[in-house]
């Protein structure tokens, strides 16, 4: 079964920081995207979260560089522990390593390689999205955090050689040179940075052996109890989406197919700050925005699929979920769809 990734909430947060500086407020953002406000006290999204929260983004900013922004808006806060740990690496070349381990931790909606050369290395991206495409955004986002990130471990204002988006360019040139500082080109091979082997080998101002050892002990601790977090939740995930096309799915049956008794299935969740009831409104919440800002099918149709015995309860689900009711956020999707483009 493959999982979907998922991204902390520390770069969700840099996200609506990065869009309230615009102007807009989460609150607004967060319902636009279908996402409930008490969804920020998780402590990660799945990845398909934040790609409609990046669109609903781009949509209310209207602003082509809001990718960029975020990127190069990041700090320490926006890794969690791992900008900690990468601080303390002895070189930028090491804390470029480290991220590669550790990147889960932030977010696991795709991946970093190296490639070496003789007097530079290329730190290329590789995303990974889930059922939804990413946005464009996402990935300058990505690539202009990675220069933000070198600037502040290494505690200079040291350029990358070049940049490079295998994607098309989003908006004007200048922007792109206001972030990187660097000759750009877009829709090449692949996304990545050009970095010079003499700034990833020079030492870092905070590297510390001892405290780096201390914080790469606690980062695998982390990503073990992520492991095991994700594998019960993003597998119980699939099994309820692929359960909601016939009949609604209990707690009962999936602790048979878990092959497991419900009080060890719900104990287990528990621990991990999940509930069932909670995964299968999520799963709701997912397929009736999908059908909802995707399709034209009846609305009555969507709920009484989805398991509501009547209109006013599924109307009810939708307006927790994004503060409209289906037939206004539906409406509403559709009018800004055009400015996704």
């Amino acid at each position: 079964m493959t999982l979907q990734a998922s991204v902390s909430i520390s770069w969700v947060n840099t996200v609506l920081a990065a869009a309230e500086q615009q102007g807009v407020a989460r609150e607004a953002l967060l319902a636009q995207a279908g996402i409930a406000a008490h969804e920020l006290n998780a402590e990660r999204w799945p990845i398909d979260h934040i790609t409609r929260l990046w669109c609903a983004a781009a949509r209310y900013t209207q602003d082509a560089g809001f990718g960029l922004k975020v990127g190069a808006s990041v700090g320490p806060a926006s890794f969690n522990v791992v900008s900690f740990l990468l601080q303390s690496a002895p070189t930028l070349r090491e804390a470029f390593a480290l991220a590669q381990q550790c990147q889960s931790l932030i977010s696991d909606g795709g991946r970093f390689q190296t490639i070496a050369g003789a007097d530079a290395c290329w730190v290329v991206y590789h995303p990974s999205q889930g059922e939804l495409a990413f946005s464009p955004q996402q990935i300058e986002a990505v690539l202009a955090a990675v220069v933000a990130f070198t600037r502040w471990v290494t505690g200079t204002s040291q350029r990358p050689l070049a940049v490079q988006f295998s994607q098309a360019r989003l908006g004007p040139l200048a922007g792109y040179r206001e972030v990187f500082h660097c000759p750009v080109a877009f829709e090449q091979a692949f996304s990545g940075v050009l970095v010079s082997n003499a700034l990833l080998d020079t030492p870092l101002p905070q590297a510390d052996a001892q405290l780096a050892q201390v914080l790469h002990e606690h980062a695998r601790e982390r990503l073990a109890a992520l492991s095991a977090r994700t594998e019960l939740g993003q597998a119980l995930r699939a099994w309820i989406a692929g359960q909601l096309h016939a009949n609604l799915p209990t707690r009962a049956q999936a602790a048979r197919v878990l092959g497991m008794t419900e009080r060890t299935l719900a104990r287990r969740l528990q621990g991990q700050g999940l509930s069932f009831s909670g995964l299968l409104d999520e799963a709701r919440r997912e397929a009736a925005l999908q059908a909802l800002a995707h399709t034209r099918r009846p609305l009555a149709e969507i709920g009484q699929a989805l398991g509501y015995a009547e209109p006013s309860v599924f109307n009810r689900a939708v307006r927790r979920w994004t503060g409209s009711t289906p037939g206004a956020w539906r409406l509403a999707q559709q009018q800004l769809a055009p400015a996704a483009h």
